[in-house]
């Protein structure tokens, strides 16, 4: 019997449904297949449901129904304990959930069988005043204005030294796999998600200097609250609180990577090329 946890976007009926089947033929087959206590309801079943402090390494893979974010939310809750993470695409964009719905239960035949790749993703560890322990997050980590009609004023310092100061909306630390996310739409830079970098682009800034960065895995940034605003953060698009003005956070690539399902067929160019719609002439 091999162990699986499950995530469903419970926002997706299809989702819901594809998820019903999906644990009917796990169990079928003499699987366990838990769920967060969310997705147990929706696919009334609560007798399915884990909190995420009972998940363990003994869950062979974690399996995600939804979009991107639903990858996103089910790495947050397993990424440090090194399950791997199968997306099953009911989204949009699709970068991080490769396996379309009609082809899951094969692709999770192959995972059994020991035919699939695993992608190492890099992921970001945030620690901010207050917190005992820290946050991780796979795109980004943004520390953006509270006030619509101001902007914020950030210091930031790399490996302990002073490096400039922003008034922004907004500065996005972001990984390589959260460079097709918001740090796209700042203009930073696509890197591809094999690469290790750390990005830092600010959006609309009123600086000279505006540039986006690419700075070294092994990078360690603290930005901190200037007078007159107040700042929030968010990690992976999740509002985790409000920053007071002198409060700061740190911010670093992880230990651990994300353990994301492949089957050899995803090809980073090509996902761009579709999603952009970019002509081969």
């Amino acid at each position: 019997m091999t162990r699986f946890i499950a995530y469903i976007n419970t926002r997706r009926p299809e989702a819901i449904q594809h998820g019903k089947e999906l644990i009917d033929w796990l169990e079928d087959a003499n699987h366990e297949c838990l769920l967060h206590y969310e997705s147990a309801e929706a696919i009334d079943r609560p007798d399915l449901a884990i909190e995420e402090s009972e998940i363990n390494s003994d869950f062979k893979l974690a399996i995600a129904l939804g979009g991107d974010g639903s990858v996103l939310r089910t790495v947050s809750a397993v990424g440090e304990h090194q399950i791997p993470v199968l997306g099953v695409n009911f989204g949009r964009m699709g970068y991080l959930s490769e396996v379309e719905p009609e082809m899951s239960r094969q692709r999770i035949s192959q995972f059994l069988d020991g035919d699939y790749e695993i992608q190492s993703r890099m992921r970001l560890e945030v620690y901010a005043q207050g917190k005992s322990s820290p946050m991780f997050g796979l795109n980004e980590v943004v520390v953006e204005k509270i006030d619509p009609g101001r902007t914020v004023r950030l210091s930031l310092e790399i490996n302990g030294d002073f490096f400039t100061s922003y008034a922004t909306d907004a500065l996005i630390v972001a990984t390589p796999t959260g460079s097709t996310a918001y740090s796209m739409s700042a203009r930073g830079p696509i890197v591809d998600p094999n690469h290790q970098a750390l990005l830092l682009t600010p959006v609309a800034p009123h600086s000279l200097f505006d540039r986006a960065l690419v700075l070294s895995r092994d990078d360690k940034l603290k930005i901190s609250v200037l007078p007159d605003c107040e700042a929030s953060f968010a990690v992976d698009g999740n509002v985790i609180e409000q920053l007071e003005i002198g409060e700061e956070i740190r911010c670093a690539a992880a230990r651990h990577p994300a353990q994301l399902v492949s089957f050899g067929g995803s090809n980073f160019h090509r996902a761009l090329k579709e999603k952009f719609g970019l002509s081969d002439r």
